[in-house]
């Protein structure tokens, strides 16, 4: 085969020459991650440079039970000659073993030497697949990799017959070794190592920082990019201790350098939780990791910053919640034991209301009936208080009826009564005239205004001078009523007024406050689709609002009435607690009505023994089985006995649940304890009404 020298073809006009194009490709390997995205330009430029129409990357490959086979690794073809011109072949090994050409060409490839010609020169194989691909002149080198091999670069001119020139040979060699040295930097485990650390470093969640010896900044990925607020371009070679370190850290230190040998060293293999300082000057909590690295005579940090502010953000939520349901559990508890402790203490009040009101009307002078009044007004005030008690720490759904706003107060005042007393605190009233009605549940608002009282005295607990709440009712000219309790204490400060109302947000010392009675006193009375505010008094002082809608149409103030005469004359007393059931039969007896006592219930036969009965009045809590239990026997056998059936309890709100489970048309009517007269001729009164409207 004959090496051709002569002088190729002038470039056209503008065209580079192959030289420069060696240059530009060198220099774009160099500055490739990877050659493999860059190739198909490389090959197009390559091409364009030495006015040829066709470049190939051929690729040598040792194929199991085959030898080397040359493959196409990436080739470029100039539209013009594509539609005719086909394409470069493979070459294997048994190919090359079968042909003399071949097998001396892949010799002198092993050794690194050109091969470059005319088609027409060539015999065998090459000269019929060369004439098939319509190619004129040919010009190819080897590329080698790690002292081996690896394939050859070739360019072809389609179109004339050319002699290629020294410079465009010189070329091609630069081009193949530039080549050699990227496919080597490619296969290279630190090359590989290195685009591994790359990605892991640009798509790390966590931010990454690393500092030299001297405290500058020489490396900051896109996470710290966004934890901090400073670009990479911006950060890169400033110092340490003028960025992230929050600036009261600074003091002592001149540079990073000094921050890292001092403060810093004892974090460097430690995962510990610290603080930083983005760009607008925000400290926030992080988390960090740092290493040391050795690089030759260099010392190296490696941050790894994690931003813990969602963490503390959550943390924080679970310990708000958590320190709800501990509140929720402690309210439970403590309704379950007040259920208990009402239970125990009404049945004893029972009697003393009844004996004290029995008393009171059979007494033989004044002064015996005036401290019967007296005993009677005291237990029945210690059942009102044990009521509101239970009211407000049962949790059940909120019951709006026609509600005096007045008697509400006034409970809340009896409960919240001896705390003020012990205090030395004076309490002034301004209740407005006549029944305040307004559609509410008695028991919440009375928890309300309890909540409020209880706030007057913890605020005024540390006064020296004058300790007074102001409790005020009113009714606005549209209609709607409300409350206010105002106190003389230090007021609320203007910087957390918007909070107060926030659940556990409290300024009161640990273990005198848990922050949840005006949340929870908000809620109530958003229920109620009022408004609930505080207000500022001067000199000092604070006042809370309460404001309720209208009552609608068709509501009228809630009149007392006396009841009229039953007409029921045979009653059954169930009950366990003979001091209770002795007492309600002495009032019946006093209204007329025998009664006949069972304390333990065996069966419906055995306790009515088939004579006449008008009404029944049964306790609910029974050790052998409940109020509700009898009903259901009863009613059962006897359906005209559900309107004539009594249940007495301590606890009707614990009661509620149960008497829901009934149908609508099948419930007991309600006597509470402790009673007195009037309650129990008002339920005589309702017993003989719906007696009478069902005849």
């Amino acid at each position: 085969m004959t090496l051709l020298t002569v002088s190729r073809t002038d470039n056209p006009s503008g065209t580079p020459s192959p030289t420069i194009v060696a240059g530009q490709i060198v220099r774009r390997l160099r500055q490739a991650q990877d050659w493999q995205i860059e190739i198909d330009h490389i090959l197009e430029s390559f091409a364009r440079g030495f006015g040829g129409h066709r470049t190939i990357l051929f690729r040598l490959r040792d194929l199991p039970g085959q030898g080397f086979a040359q493959s196409i690794a990436a080739y470029w073809v100039d539209p013009k000659i594509d539609a005719f011109a086909a394409p470069p072949t493979t070459i294997n090994q048994a190919l090359v073993e079968s042909d003399p050409l071949l097998e001396r060409l892949a010799e002198e490839g092993r050794q690194g030497k050109i091969f470059a010609g005319l088609t027409r020169d060539l015999t065998g194989f090459l000269r019929n697949d060369f004439e098939q691909q319509h190619i004129k002149s040919f010009l190819s080198v080897a590329v080698s990799a790690h002292g081996h091999l690896w394939g050859t670069l070739a360019v072809n001119d389609c179109i004339v017959e050319r002699n290629w020139t020294d410079d465009e040979i010189a070329a091609l060699e630069i081009i193949a070794a530039a080549l050699g040295d990227a496919v080597e930097r490619s296969l290279s485990e630190y090359h590989v190592s290195e685009i591994i650390r790359r990605t892991m470093l640009q798509a790390s969640l966590d931010a990454i920082m690393v500092v030299d010896e001297t405290g500058s900044i020489i490396e900051f990925n896109p996470a710290a990019e966004k934890m901090f607020g400073w670009t990479r371009d911006e950060v890169l070679g400033k110092d340490l201790l003028d960025t992230v370190i929050p600036t009261y850290y600074r003091k002592g230190y001149n540079n990073g350098a000094e921050y890292l040998a001092g403060r810093g060293s004892p974090m460097v293999g430690h995962r510990l939780e610290t603080v930083t300082q983005n760009a607008a000057g925000e400290i926030i909590p992080i988390e960090l990791t740092a290493n040391e690295m050795r690089l030759a005579d260099r010392r190296l940090i490696l941050g790894s910053i994690r931003d813990l502010r969602e963490k503390h953000h959550a943390e924080e939520e679970i310990n708000r919640q958590r320190e709800k349901l501990h509140q929720n559990e402690k309210m439970a508890a403590m309704g379950s034991l007040l259920a208990g402790v009402s239970h125990e203490l009404n049945n004893p009040l029972a009697v003393v209301v009844a004996q004290s009101t029995l008393l009171h009307e059979f007494a033989p002078d004044p002064q015996t009936k005036l401290r019967a009044e007296k005993v009677r007004a005291a237990a029945e005030r210690c059942g009102r208080i044990v009521k509101s008690f239970l009211g407000m720490v049962r949790l059940h759904p909120t019951a709006r009826s026609e509600t005096d706003l007045n008697q509400v107060i006034r409970a809340a005042l009896e409960v919240t009564a001896y705390g003020a007393r012990s205090s030395g605190i004076s309490i002034d009233t301004d209740l407005a005239p006549g029944p305040l009605s307004v559609m509410a549940d008695a028991d919440h608002m009375t928890q309300v205004a309890a909540n409020f009282l209880v706030n007057s005295q913890h605020a005024l607990a540390a006064a020296s001078d004058l300790r007074s709440i102001k409790v005020r009712t009113f009714r606005n000219a549209d209609g709607s009523a409300g409350f206010s309790v105002e106190d003389s204490g230090p007021g609320i400060a203007e910087a957390i007024r918007d909070r107060i109302f926030e659940s556990y947000f409290t300024t009161k010392p640990v273990g005198v406050g848990t922050g949840i009675g005006l949340s929870i006193s908000k809620a109530i009375v958003d229920r109620h689709n009022g408004k609930i505010w505080f207000e500022p008094v001067e000199p000092a002082g604070a006042r809370f609002v309460v404001e309720l809608p209208p009552m609608g149409t068709g509501h009228s103030a809630v009149m007392e009435s006396v009841p009229k005469s039953s007409g029921l004359r045979h009653a059954v007393i169930i009950d366990d607690e003979p001091d209770v059931a002795g007492s309600l039969s002495d009032i019946l007896e006093l209204m007329g009505v025998k009664a006949r006592i069972v304390s333990t219930w065996d069966s419906d036969a055995e306790a009515l023994l088939d004579q006449p009965v008008d009404i029944i009045f049964s306790d609910l809590r029974m050790p052998d089985r409940s109020g509700i239990t009898i009903f259901r026997e009863i009613v059962g056998k006897q359906p005209d006995m559900a309107q004539r059936f009594v249940l007495v309890t301590g606890d009707l709100i614990g009661a509620k649940a149960e008497l829901e489970q009934l149908p609508p048309n099948l419930k007991p009517h309600i006597l509470e304890k402790p009673f007195s007269t009037f309650d129990v001729r008002s339920a005589l009164s309702a017993v003989s009404d719906q007696v009478a409207d069902n005849e």
